[in-house]
């Protein structure tokens, strides 16, 4: 279809803008979230001996009304504590990177998003 073509069709989708060279190779998973507990962390112990500590943290949505829901998980020994120190209810500012966790479970595998806290303070 040429450009001439997708213009005349209602809702068709505009061409994308070259992506500047300059930012190309200057990947980012960074997130930053603010908002409170849904409840206490959990701790769980993995078949490998590892432990992470999970929780949820609560978002108000910025652009409509309503909140979004975010796990997290708790790696380092010193986050762990601090996360298993948390009541519900109680703000924090969690930073990290975004993860996709695979899991089998029964004949396929199943998937979530987590959020990996490298850093948890109370707010």
């Amino acid at each position: 279809m040429t450009k001439t073509a997708r213009k005349s069709i209602k809702g068709a989708p505009k061409p994308r803008k070259p992506v500047d060279e300059s930012v190309k190779d200057e990947y980012q998973n960074t997130v930053r979230l603010v908002g409170r507990c849904s409840g206490v962390g959990l701790e769980k112990k993995l078949p490998s001996g590892d432990k992470v500590v999970e929780l949820r943290v609560v978002v108000k949505r910025d652009d409509r009304d309503g909140y979004d829901t975010f796990d997290v998980a708790l790696w380092s020994s010193v986050l762990r504590k601090r996360g298993l120190s948390l009541k519900e209810e109680e703000w924090v500012e969690v930073d990290g990177v975004l993860r996709r966790r695979f899991w089998k479970m029964g004949a396929g595998a199943v998937s979530r998003w987590q959020v990996e806290g490298r850093q948890l303070r109370r707010v």
